[in-house]
């Protein structure tokens, strides 16, 4: 007997009194929503995950992070930001055992789990292990790796180290930050200088109180001839004393809109010297007599950036996934009025249409994320194990560029849109559980402004999206001479039989097939594309250089670069889900559908413009959009237990799992808010209470009336 039919059983010896009563209780109506599942939940948690062992590996460390007493998270949104910072490097400091005992690929798969429950702690390990260690592995000659190794930059002893890129004045330009490394032949040294205030570090996470080292990005220098910039090691403090080092000024930036166990400072250099050898010279060389030697090819320089955008990438969908699992069980308990033939039983917000239209698109986008980062990530994966064995002369090396290429324009689209939509997911999500989603407990306002940065580092989402666009016109104009594209822009090669072309559908029904709707991201995106190039064209022939072109013609780049990212999202999770061969592939390609139809529905002006479809066909498309929200509302519960997050990761009353979010919230609210000796009564309250507006007090007032009832 399946669930929901044990359930049916049940109903069937309750009274109505008791049927009624049961129907409102929130952990009845879990089981409820749990019972409906039409597939194997945990089938679906092993997909997701990559497989089963990969499931239990997740599950063993999130019971490992839940009972470490430093990772207590209840009190997260109580606590000040002095005690958040200290309680993050305590944090730090126990996460060293894990680090030095497990592989790389074990450890990665702990700091993901770590992301989800504490964000700013995950970053600021972040900055050392994914950042400065990140510039060495990226930067360093082998020898010079080595040498900071060795100097206990892997294993955590004698140096904590950050990332300075950042600048008070610039940010996504990282061609113009200001910082100067001037190399004096005569000593053999860098002189490490902050010329103005704009060139101050800034934003830079670990600076204030913890890092004793910096991966600096400074202007190179050298016989007075600039060579871009470049990434040095700088000392910042003695790590015994942690006093800072002569020349080196450091202070904290303040409280910020999240991630507050981050300790981000700023810096400023006064001629500071460091040895010539700690330039890292993997890419550009310099030489004891002052010989610059370039890299060949520059791009081999890139790979390493994309590393982080494809984790966001990742991240989105991750966040997002938790976001939806508190805005969808509180929706699927949580009642809302009674319609006149319900017997007075309120109607829960997950079966009203229009709660499905604001959370199953969301939820169907977050599955379209996940497929899209998980091919994003074996794709930068492939990549780099290509990159890290090339050399000018390989004869394969204009593929590994093209493809470093493509890497690093479909990730900077990616990385922009999935962080904008990820964000906009917890917002709805905070908007759909009403009044209480704006309380700090129930973690969705928190998730907001930690994920907010997301949007602006590691590159502006909007300077990202342009970059995107670049790539596109470029590639398209490759295209018209010619020459064979990458398969994530292989559709401009294929422009002849594209332009102009019509949905050929004959029934209306069919266009609920996936190969449709990738025909048609195909059309208007080759179109947009086309349309951005040949107004670039135009900007060249009036007499503008190719940067001012580019500017000239941002909007038409942008849009491309929506259009495109939007239709890669749904090639991701279509070609994904295609390639599943068990009973998940029905509900999955139902939540596939649903994205697809709704991402159409949400550009259709681009559709009805190039005319691929028509406007019955798109009024047919956004009717779909609700019978899809329905079919994957009706599955909604089963969908977010699939995401398979502990109600300690989740950290919220309304996301729990057993449903009962009401005594949950209750239980923590007062739990955090004890009730105490009242604490501004005598101060502030009782004076203005007992005040007389005409300069006399309350007692002789009421001595007056006294004297007045008894003259009466």
């Amino acid at each position: 007997m399946s669930a929901q039919d044990r359930l049916q059983a049940v109903k069937q010896h309750l009274t109505p009194d008791q049927e009624r009563a049961n129907a409102v209780d929130p952990v009845a109506s879990m089981n409820e929503e749990r019972a409906k599942a039409a597939f194997n939940i945990r089938e679906l948690t092993h997909l997701l995950d990559g497989g089963e062992k990969a499931t239990e590996l997740r599950e063993r460390m999130m019971q490992e992070i839940e009972r470490d007493p430093l990772f207590k998270m209840h009190d997260i949104h109580d606590i000040s930001k002095e005690e958040l910072r200290e309680r993050t490097m305590e944090k730090f400091r126990s996460l060293i055992h894990h680090l030095q005992n497990e592989s790389v690929d074990t450890f990665k798969k702990r700091m993901e789990v770590i992301s989800l429950i504490d964000p700013g702690f995950w970053t600021r390990f972040g900055v050392h292990y994914g950042l400065f260690v990140g510039a060495l592995q990226s930067n360093a000659s082998p020898g010079q790796l080595s040498y900071w190794f060795e100097k206990g930059a892997l294993s955590l002893t004698g140096m904590v180290g950050c990332f300075a890129m950042t600048e008070l004045g610039h940010g996504s330009n990282v061609p113009g930050l200001e910082t100067t490394a001037t190399f004096d032949e005569a000593s053999d040294q860098f002189i490490i200088h902050t010329p103005t205030l704009t060139a101050t570090k800034w934003w830079i996470g670990g600076a204030a109180h913890s890092a004793t080292h910096a991966a600096v990005f400074a202007q190179l220098i050298v016989k007075g001839k600039r060579y871009g910039t470049k990434c040095f090691v700088v000392p910042l403090r003695d790590p015994k004393t942690y006093n800072l080092l002569p020349g080196v000024n450091i202070g904290d930036i303040g409280k910020k809109m999240g991630r507050d166990g981050i300790d981000n400072g700023w810096i400023q250099f006064t001629s500071v010297r460091i040895p010539r050898g700690y330039m890292l010279q993997k890419h550009t060389k310099v030489s004891r007599s002052g010989t610059v030697v370039e890299p060949k090819l520059q791009q081999l320089t890139y790979g390493a950036l994309l590393q982080g955008r494809v984790a966001m990438v990742v991240d989105s969908g991750n966040v997002s996934k938790k976001a939806l699992s508190i805005a969808v069980r509180y929706a699927a308990v949580r009642r809302q009025f009674a319609n006149s033939k319900s017997n007075g039983i309120e109607t829960k917000l997950l079966d009203y249409p229009i709660h499905q239209r604001r959370l199953m698109p969301l939820l169907a986008q977050a599955f379209a994320m996940h497929f899209t980062g998980t091919e994003m990530t074996a794709m930068y994966n492939s990549m780099m194990s290509r990159l890290d064995g090339a050399s000018p002369g390989d004869p394969d090396m204009e593929e590994i560029v093209e493809m470093l290429k493509e890497t690093h324009s479909t990730s900077a689209g990616l990385k922009a849109f999935c962080t904008w939509n990820c964000l906009n997911t917890i917002e709805q999500c905070r908007q759909a559980c009403g009044g209480h989603g704006y309380s700090a407990y129930t973690g969705l306002a928190g998730m907001y402004n930690d994920f907010a940065v997301q949007c602006t580092w590691e590159g502006d989402n909007t300077i990202l999206a342009l970059q995107s666009g670049r790539y596109l016109i470029s590639s398209y104009r490759e295209a018209m001479k010619g020459k064979k594209l990458s398969p994530g822009v292989g559709y401009l090669n294929n422009l002849n039989g594209l332009i102009g072309k019509r949905c050929q559908v004959q029934k209306l029904e069919d266009l609920l097939r996936p190969e449709v709707l990738i025909e048609g991201w195909q059309v208007v995106c080759a179109n947009v594309v086309k349309n951005a190039a040949l107004e670039f064209e135009e900007c060249l022939k009036n007499g503008l250089d190719v940067d001012d072109a580019y500017e000239q013609c941002s909007q038409s780049r942008l849009y491309a670069a929506r259009l495109h990212t939007y239709g890669y999202l749904f090639n991701r999770f279509a070609d994904g889900v295609s390639k599943i061969d068990s009973d998940l592939k029905n509900i999955l390609m139902k939540v596939c559908m649903l994205y697809g139809l709704y991402t159409v529905e949400e550009n259709s002006g681009a559709f009805l413009q190039y005319e691929y479809f028509t406007p019955k066909q798109m009024e047919f498309i956004r009717s779909q959009v609700n019978v899809h929200c329905k079919l994957v509302r009706d599955q909604a519960i089963p969908l977010v237990d699939s995401f398979n997050l502990s109600d300690f990761m989740i950290n919220s009353p309304l996301g729990r799992k057993d449903g009962n979010v009401y005594a949950h919230y209750f239980d923590q609210v007062k739990r955090s808010n004890p009730q105490g000796e009242h604490p501004y009564f005598n101060r502030l309250i009782k004076p203005m209470l007992e005040r007389d507006m005409d300069g006399g007090d309350i007692e002789d007032e009421e001595a007056g009336l006294e004297e007045e009832e008894d003259e009466e």
